[in-house]
This record gives structure tokens, sequence and C-alpha cells, in this order.
């Protein structure tokens, strides 16, 4: 009897020690880095120059990673890029962040993810070293100045832009870098289809072109080309750097999914795809794009669908596929908006080919959804940036936006008399 009242003590000695020891073990399981040597990224770098000012970047592999932060922080779904700029401009500028990912993520974000339980300095330590890393703005002019930007994964090939914004002054760069520890995940696949050189007519006016554009599939087939499957609403135009610099300002990311190998285009599925996602990693608007045998004063052209999934943001994340939102017009005319403010938006008009489907008669898809449409395919011309709206020029090829306000007018019963 006279032992039980030792039991508390017993008790409250036993968590001290095993709170001594988490403490104790937390504190051994982060060492900060001795020496961060950036030379192995110099050696792969991928270097551009424009205006006085030359960038070089380089993606980070888990070695580099754990050699430089003291932690492989590639396994929380993080991508460290390293970056130098060489400002010889006779102005300070800064890096804009949100144009490499708009969804990056800070140092102390990813400090964070490194903390170990109850590690008080430790985690104060892992603050400090991150936040030293960071790339600092701005970069005084005739400096150099390089760091880390924390941005979402890519694999295979990752498309970097870096912004240098000064007064009155934006200098783009959109480089493609290698990615260390590529991995097979078929979400991030990019292998690009290579027509050879004497399959291509190359047209060099618009009048050509969009009759061209007016004869290219309506939709896209099963893979035997017996049934057709949702509709190729949209033509992009321009240099694959400029389409990649538009559509990752804009949230778009590589991610094919098994429902997109059901669609099949030229004998083949699509070349690549590219997801925007709503909050909280909701599915939102997609793109299937495939690389035509045309080209536009030597620019690509790609055939594509857009489309958003049933339910969009209130979708359940795990359900299988992506069943079709019937108003395909929407989802189109969502991403002509969004491209709109991705400064990279030159020219836009729309013609046909897809043909009419009429919401009292929709047409049907593979997994038996159906959709209707005005029949119009969007072609969407990139360019260098930065443009903005009043650069846009609205080719006058079918007069969409009359249309559609003539077609208000009837529904509304104003005919105009």
């Amino acid at each position: 009897m006279s032992a039980l009242p030792l039991c508390p003590r017993a008790l409250r000695y036993a968590v001290g020690s095993i709170v001594l020891l988490l403490v104790f073990a937390g504190c051994a399981t982060w060492t900060a880095p001795t020496n961060v040597d950036d030379a192995p990224l110099r050696e792969r770098a991928v270097t551009a120059a424009r205006q006085d000012v030359q960038v070089s970047a380089a993606v980070l592999g888990s070695d580099d990673s754990k050699r430089i932060f003291g932690a492989d922080i590639n396994k929380t779904n993080v991508q460290p890029v390293w970056v130098e700029v060489r400002n010889r401009t006779s102005q300070p500028l800064w890096l804009l962040h949100s144009g490499t990912d708009p969804d990056y993520f800070s140092p102390l974000e990813v400090a964070w993810s490194m903390h170990v339980l109850l590690g008080g300095g430790t985690n104060a330590s892992i603050d400090s070293h991150l936040i030293k890393l960071g790339f600092k703005n701005p970069v005084p002019p005739g400096d150099t100045r390089a760091g880390f930007l924390f941005t979402n994964p890519d694999q295979q090939i990752k498309l970097v832009n870096i912004d240098m914004f000064g007064s009155r002054t934006l200098i783009p760069f959109s480089l493609f870098l290698p990615v260390p520890d590529d991995g097979a995940d078929s979400r991030f696949a990019l292998t690009p289809f290579v027509y050879p050189e004497t399959a291509f007519t190359d047209y060099q006016d618009l009048g050509s072109l969009r009759a061209a554009l007016e004869r290219l599939p309506c939709c896209a087939t099963d893979e035997h080309a017996t049934s057709k499957t949702d509709p190729l609403n949209l033509i992009v135009i321009g240099m694959l750097e400029d389409i990649g610099a538009a559509m990752v300002r804009r949230g778009y990311r590589r991610d094919l999914r098994e429902s997109d190998r059901t669609q099949w285009v030229f004998g083949r599925r699509p070349d690549v795809v590219l997801r925007k996602e709503a909050q909280a990693g909701a599915p939102s608007t997609a793109l299937r794009a495939w690389l035509a045998p045309i080209r536009f004063n030597g620019s690509r052209v790609y055939l594509a669908q857009v489309g958003r999934p049933v339910g969009r943001r209130f979708q359940q994340h795990d359900m299988a596929g992506d069943a079709l939102h019937g108003d395909v017009d929407e989802a189109r005319n969502f991403l002509v908006q969004d491209m709109m403010y991705s400064g990279g938006l030159d020219k836009l008009g729309f013609v046909n080919g897809v043909g009419p489907a009429p919401q009292a008669h929709p047409r049907a898809t593979l997994n038996g959804m159906t959709y209707y449409t005005d029949g119009l395919r969007a072609v969407m011309f990139f360019a260098t940036r930065p443009l903005s709206f009043t650069n846009v020029q609205i080719l006058d090829w079918v007069p969409y936006l009359q249309q559609r306000e003539s077609a208000a007018d009837k529904q509304n019963g104003n005919t105009g008399k």
C-alpha cells in the first residue's frame, strides 16, 4: 500500500525522461551544413542574357538538397531551384517569385517542414539557415546575387520563368531546365512528339492559316478511331517557351491522368496535358494538346481540348477520372480570359471546326457524358512577354463577340426593330 503514492511521481519521472529523449533525439536530427557549395549547380545551370541582365538557374536533386539544406526537402513535394542574376543595368531589379511559380513556397514554409519535435534552438537554426539561402530582392545595379526559390515539382524538364522587374521595365526569361532524380511518374511525362520536317506545311498569311485550322479534326476519337470523344475547341500558336511561360504564370502544370489516355488525335494520345487546380487542390480547367503538322511563320500549332470536370471545386478529389462538364464553351472562354492575364497573349480569333451542338441536342462522349457547343474553336497566338490587354489583336475571322451579342439579343426578344 505504501508504494501507491509513489506511482504519480514515478509516472512524472517517466514522462520527463521521454520528453528529454524526444528533445535530444530531435536536436540530433538536423545539423547545419558546413559548406554550402553551389559549384555543382553552376556546372549544369542553364544561362540566358538579355538587356544587360544575365540569369542562370538549375534544379536541385535530393543529394543537392541534403548537402545544401541539411535535409531532403524534395521529399516534401518542394523542388528547390538555384538562381543567379547579374544586373548590369543602371537600376535595381526585383525577381518576381510569383512569375516563377504562383504557388511558390517561402523559405520559412520550407523550414517549418524540417522542424523537429520540441526542437527549440534547432528549429530556430533551421529557420535562419533557410532564410539566409533564399533569393534576396532587389538585385542592385552592377551587382550579382544568387539564392534559392522553392517551387512545386516537375519532372524530366522544368520550365522556369525568371521575370526581372524594374522601373517601367520587365525583362523576362524562360529557361528549360533538366530535372535530376528524374522519376517515371506518368503525370509529369514530357516526351515531345517530333514530326519529320517534310510533314509540316508552313502558312505565311492569316487567311490560308484560318482555312487550314478549320480543316483540322473536330473531335478526338478512341484508339481505333471508331467513336468520337471530346471536342477540339482550341488552337494554340507560338514558340514553345512563350506558350509555356504564359501557362506557368497562370498556374497550369503538367498532369496526365488515365482519363486523358482515352483521347486520340493524329493517331496518338495527347502530347501534353495541363491542369489548373482550384482551391484546396480541387480539379479545375484541363487542357489536352497535340502538335499539329502545320506551322504559322515557323511557330508551332497545337490542336487542343479545353474542359472542366463535373462538380469542379465540389468534386471529391478521389473520384475516378474527370467527367466532362457539358458547357465546354464556358471552359474554353475561361481559358481565353485566363490567358489575357498571362502577359503573353498576342492575337485572338475564333474559327469554325467543331460544329454546333445545341443544348437541346448535345453530343455524347465515351464515358456517357454529354456536351453542347456553339461549334467554334478559339485560336490564341502567343508572343514573348510582357504584353497587356491593349496589345491583344482581335482577329476578324468569326466575329465571336458580335455573334454572342446578337444571340443574347434574340434570347431577350430584342430584334433591333
